[in-house]
């Protein structure tokens, strides 16, 4: 079992909107890049950067955008080019864990490739948890899909805006109140773990070590749009109906960054340990 390292590394969440390509063999273009720098052991936002990017090929880029905040080539017209803001993307990223829903097969690949677009090194992470897959293993499908809109909708937490920086921070409120789910049914498994009727399925996956990991240099890389694959796993029943556990989850997370013992918790949720 791999694990992040044992330091005082931070951990930044970050986000991109991209370019749907309409044809095979199109490439993506950098919309937007978002990012929160955050405690390990606190879970507070130290710092945050978000910049629209112009494309490299604007026409690639919608006139009108099928959601209310979404990005339209007028957006983007005037924003910087990558290799602007490129200074800024790798001094935020390098030397941190990365962390993002789906990021490893997405938004991980799409930084390597504008940084090899403008002739130069991408930031390299000393850690990376992949939220995609560390919740479709530790938390299962009892939000319905692992799509961050049907987990934020699931606790109750807005609509998502698919816009770079406030995705990132929806992700980390979706980590914390799955986290604190979790941690009640560790502690009353018999009271909140039921196999009562009535009560939506749960899938799980199959432990895995492939979703918070140190990074291997010469790792490949699986390239795709992000939306999530579909698990296969262990069935367990859970009674919890959609939303109604948004208010404990709020009191709770408070209780637990209050406590010394909060940085064992997620830290435990973070990992694939027995």
């Amino acid at each position: 079992m791999e694990m992040i390292p044992n330091s005082t590394a931070e951990i930044v969440f970050f986000d991109l909107e991209t370019t749907v390509p309409n044809q095979t063999g199109r490439r993506f273009w950098v919309l937007e890049f978002g990012a929160i720098i955050v405690c390990p052991q606190k879970l507070v936002e130290l710092k945050s950067y978000c910049t629209l990017i112009r494309p490299g090929d604007l026409s690639m880029v919608s006139l009108k955008s099928g959601r209310s905040d979404g990005i339209t080539r007028e957006t983007v017209a005037d924003a910087p080019m990558f290799e602007d803001v490129a200074d800024c993307i790798f001094d935020i990223l390098d030397g941190r864990v990365w962390a993002g829903h789906n990021i490893q097969r997405f938004d991980s690949v799409r930084i390597k490739e504008a940084f090899a677009d403008i002739g130069r090194p991408p930031p390299v992470p000393v850690g990376m948890i992949d939220s995609l897959g560390v919740l479709s293993q530790k938390f299962g499908k009892r939000a319905g899909n692992m799509k961050m809109a049907s987990l934020a909708d699931y606790f109750g937490l807005g609509q998502q805006k698919h816009r770079s920086l406030a995705d990132v921070r929806m992700n980390l409120e979706v980590l914390k109140h799955c986290a604190t789910v979790l941690f009640l049914e560790s502690m009353l498994p018999n009271l909140l773990i039921s196999s009562s009727r009535g009560f939506p399925t749960v899938t799980t996956r199959s432990r895995s070590s492939n979703n918070i990991k140190l990074l291997n240099k010469n790792e490949g890389e699986t390239r795709s749009r992000k939306s999530p694959p579909t698990f296969l796993g262990i069935q367990r029943t859970v009674p919890y109906a959609k939303g109604g556990l948004r208010k404990v989850t709020e009191r709770m997370t408070d209780v637990l960054c209050k406590t010394q013992d909060k940085q064992h918790i997620v830290s435990n949720f973070l990992t694939f340990g027995t």
